[in-house]
């Protein structure tokens, strides 16, 4: 198993949630890398529930697979608020999914400037019919690993608050 066992039962409560709802997921991923599809695809019967994940490393992919605006990219950088939200709004458009978790930061140890430090992440969520909401979390330099393992443990917690909306 890729996952420790806590939070792949997290994940298994959190599908029986969304399917009682019949309620559909839908994930954009950048650092994470995919990390957070991964995790719910470890919980047998979750096809019914994750309608699709985006991995969207690139700016290029953002902009092409989910149709963010390079202006904004350019204009507010991959890892900001903007565009974890566009990337959010992006997911749902691109899919048939009900809600939608987006993912943007530094893992490090590289990428990091003055005002996006390493540990920098960006979460944007957004259930259909309903405002966008934007995460930041400030992990620290904790390590590329642990930055993201931080980033996919927060991110259950937010498909869980989402949870009140759908």
């Amino acid at each position: 198993m890729m996952f420790d066992a806590a939070l792949v039962t997290r994940a298994s409560v959190l599908i029986a949630a969304y399917r009682e709802r019949q309620a559909r997921l839908v994930t954009a991923e950048s650092c994470t890398g995919g990390l957070v599809a991964a995790l719910l695809t470890e919980v047998a019967g979750s096809s019914l529930v994750l309608e699709r994940g985006f991995v969207t490393y690139s700016n290029e992919a953002k902009a092409e697979i989910l149709g963010v605006d390079f202006n904004l990219i350019s204009a507010h950088g991959a890892v900001s608020e903007p565009v974890a939200r566009a990337m959010a709004e992006g997911a749902l458009a691109h899919s048939r999914a009900d809600v939608a978790l987006a993912i943007t930061g530094v893992a490090g140890p590289g990428g990091a400037t003055p005002t996006k430090p390493v540990g920098l992440v960006h979460f944007g969520l957004v259930a259909a019919g309903r405002a966008t909401r934007h995460i930041e979390r400030r992990y620290g330099d904790l390590g590329r690993s642990e930055v993201r393992r931080c980033a996919v443990e927060d991110a259950l917690g937010f498909l869980e608050m989402a949870l009140e909306k759908v």
